[in-house]
This record gives C-alpha cells, sequence and structure tokens, in this order.
C-alpha cells in the first residue's frame, strides 16, 4: 500500500527491513528513488531529530560516483527519513552468498571503488563507521570493469551517526557490525576515517576467502578477537596484495593507509591479479559453527563458535530482506583485563581445502584420534614383548641364558 513520505515523495513498496528502519522504493518529482524510513521510536527522539537536520547539508553534499547520493532528508510528524539516489542491482552481500568468494581481481576492483567513495567522504570529514558488504551496492547497468565486476557504490552514510545519540548509547555501548569493528571501536575510542579503512580491508578479506578474519560465533569472542588476534595469510594470493591487506588490518589507527592511497594501491595491482580464480580456503566446517546462546550484552563471556551472522538491508529492487544481522547492533565495550585475556593469538586459520584449520574440532578430534592410534599400537607392542618374554621364561632357553640344545645345534666344547 503506498504511503506519502511528507509533501513530495510516495513509498510504494518495501525492498528491505533492517535494525534502523524499512526501504522502500518510492517516488519523488525527478523519478524513482530508495526512501530509507526510520523506525517510529527514533523520529519520535528529538535529539536525533535534531542531529540529523544537522547533518543535511553535510550528507546532501556528498556527491561522488561510488556514493549512493542522500538527495533529500525528510522531517515530517512521525518520519524521518532519508531520500537516495535508487541503483539498479544488487547489494555486495546477495553476490557473496550467491557465490560464496569471488575472483582477487574482481574482488579488489570494487573495493577500490568503495575506496575512492570513502576518500570523497572522508574529505568532507564524514566517517561512515559502518562499511560491511550489505552497505555496498552493485550497479548492473554501469560498465564491467575488471574481472567483470560491477561499479561498486557505498551507502546508509549517516546512519550510524545519527543512531549513536548520547541518550540513546550510553559511554560503555558500541554501535556497529560486530565483524567489521576496528580494535579501537572496541577499545571506546572515538571513531575517525581510519575504521573505515580497517572494515574495508575485511570486507576484501571476506570477498577473497568467504569469511571475516575475526568473525564467527558469540559477538563478545569477535570483538577479543579484533583487539588481541593477528590475521593469518591467504594462500593463493600475491605477497603484495597480502602486505596491503595487513596495512589495513593493523591495530594501530595510524599505520593503516588513507582511503585516497588504498585506492591506488589496489588499481596498481590489479593487472597482477587478472586470471587468478577465486582461492580454495574451506570455510568454517559444521564442528566450528555451533549454535551458541543468546548473547547478554550486560557480560563480555566469549562462547563457542556460532554460524557468522548475516543479512543485508538493500536499497535496490529484488534484493533479500534484512534476516538476522542487524545493520547497529549495541555492545557493551569490553573491560581492559577482558580485552587482555591470553597471549596474542591468530584467528580462524584458514586451511587447505579437505583438511582441518588448526585449534578447529575437526583439528582437536583429528589428534586425539591420532593420540588413541598411538597408544593402541604401543599397547600391541608391550603385548608381544610380554608374551615373547614368557615364552623365553616357559622353554625357550635354560636357566642362565645359554641356548637351548637340539639336533642341529653344535655340540657345546667340554
Amino acid at each position: 500500500m503506498a504511503r506519502n513520505i511528507g509533501s513530495r515523495y510516495t513509498a510504494h513498496q518495501i525492498l528491505g527491513r533492517g535494525s534502523a528502519g524499512t526501504v522502500w522504493l518510492g517516488e519523488g518529482p525527478e523519478g524513482p528513488v530508495a526512501i530509507k524510513l526510520l523506525r517510529e521510536d527514533l523520529a519520535s527522539d528529538q535529539e536525533l531529530v535534531g542531529r540529523f537536520v544537522q547533518e543535511r547539508t553535510a550528507l546532501l553534499g556528498l556527491d561522488h560516483p561510488h556514493v549512493v547520493a542522500v538527495r533529500d532528508l525528510v522531517v515530517d510528524g512521525n518520519d524521518l527519513a532519508l531520500v537516495m539516489t535508487l541503483v539498479r542491482g544488487t547489494d555486495l552481500r546477495t553476490r557473496l552468498d550467491r557465490e560464496r568468494r569471488l575472483a582477487p581481481e574482481a574482488a579488489v576492483a570494487i573495493i577500490a571503488d568503495v575506496a575512492d567513495g570513502l576518500a570523497a567522504a572522508h574529505k568532507a570529514q564524514i566517517v561512515h563507521r559502518d562499511v560491511k558488504p550489505e552497505n555496498i551496492l552493485l550497479d548492473m547497468e554501469g560498465p564491467l570493469g575488471p574481472g567483470g565486476a560491477h561499479p561498486a557504490l557505498l551507502t546508509d552514510f549517516g546512519v550510524a551517526k545519527l543512531i549513536d545519540t548520547p541518550r540513546r548509547t550510553k559511554a560503555t555501548k558500541i554501535i556497529g557490525t560486530p565483524d567489521y569493528l576496528a580494535p579501537e571501536i572496541v577499545e571506546g575510542l572515538p571513531p575517525r576515517a581510519a575504521v573505515d579503512i580497517y572494515a574495508l580491508a575485511t570486507v576484501l578479506y571476506e570477498l577473497l576467502a568467504g569469511f571475516t578474519p575475526f568473525g564467527g560465533g558469540h559477538p563478545g569472542a569477535v570483538l577479543r578477537r579484533h583487539v588481541t588476534e593477528t590475521v593469518v595469510p591467504l594462500p593463493g594470493i600475491p605477497e603484495e596484495l597480502w602486505q596491503l591487506l595487513v596495512q589495513c588490518l593493523a591495530k594501530a589507527p595510524a599505520s593503516r593507509l588513507r582511503a585516497s592511497e588504498l585506492a591506488v594501491r589496489l588499481r596498481d595491482l590489479l593487472p597482477l591479479l587478472a586470471g587468478i580464480p577465486p582461492l580454495e580456503v574451506d570455510e568454517p566446517g559444521p564442528e566450528e559453527s555451533e549454535q551458541a546462546p543468546a548473547y547478554d550484552e550486560q557480560q563480555y563471556t566469549p562462547a563457542a563458535d556460532e554460524p557468522r551472522r548475516r543479512g543485508a538491508v538493500p536499497l535496490v529492487p529484488g534484493s533479500a530482506p534484512d534476516s538476522n544481522r542487524d545493520t547497529h547492533t549495541s555492545m557493551r565495550v569490553p573491560a581492559p583485563d577482558e580485552l587482555a585475556g591470553g597471549p596474542l593469538g591468530t584467528a580462524r586459520a584458514p586451511r587447505a581445502p579437505g583438511k582441518p584449520r588448526p585449534g578447529s574440532a575437526r583439528n582437536k578430534a583429528a589428534a586425539v584420534r591420532k593420540r588413541r592410534i598411538t597408544l593402541g599400537a604401543a599397547a600391541v607392542l608391550l603385548c608381544a614383548a610380554v608374551a615373547v618374554g614368557g615364552w623365553l621364561a616357559a622353554g625357550g632357553g635354560d636357566g642362565d641364558g645359554a641356548p637351548q640344545d637340539s639336533e642341529n645345534s653344535a655340540p657345546a666344547t667340554p
């Protein structure tokens, strides 16, 4: 059923739902648009509405080919909405769910586009704060790029900042999606441009590997990995690309590249990646994906791994609605002693096809089987030794150990 959004726009069809609100296919004075209608409780928050109006100029001024343009911001009664350009295509999460992982050339081309968009935003002093595949749209009507990649555009600018008001999130809360949160956010520091670089590098890793470097399991465990664990190399990619990933996933924000530098470096690598097929890296097996208990934000207790939570908040027709991963998840900031944990380790190491990942349940089970086989073999050898000893004692030799005479033995000398 159609509904009016302000005096200029009409929303016709729901495209997707997220924790922040609902995305509609709409119509405006200049044609089709995407309308993100925020939740009613957000619209009734006068402090948030004030911030919404303050951000209007900055968001409307962000104009770049790789950014989904915000055309208008509507404040009308209980309606609080962002009106954006409608992209004819799909979101990156949908493509990733369909293909599992992308060829390195296509993955790098997509991330280079997004890095260009982030560079424009950072120049305008705008930090996205929620870079992830759900917020990257692929324009299916645009020209194909390297590796057959469609042009990529980053969307949902400003939403995380709007929701992150002092009244809504206490000083001990985190706004963001766990898999893509930079370590400094987990530690309670204010978000700077470097958090977007970390998140974008995480997305690139996911496009190459099929899973995020620190994701999987209880949200508290994911947060801890971002701070305490190091990422391991992906087999099959050039060393230059791996070093670029490592630099952008650095724990220290100052060690990461700026968005403009990242875009240039990635495009310089494209000729080196031409023709390389998608990586052969096994995703976590069922034994690493046991269902974990519901997350209690009042406690920070890392638990066993659970399936990675995935969803989508598309701004394009035909995309799947948001499923079970919130666009913005409120989480408690772990205390310093909780983050300290044990020694620095390696997170969810990739494995070669058919082989268990080090530290996984299957790897541990294999180790147990190996120990059992070793102990069994040792027991067999021990039993054999005891049997031989018994035979010798029973008649296989004389009392003082000399060989027993037989018809074929030589006579003993007197």
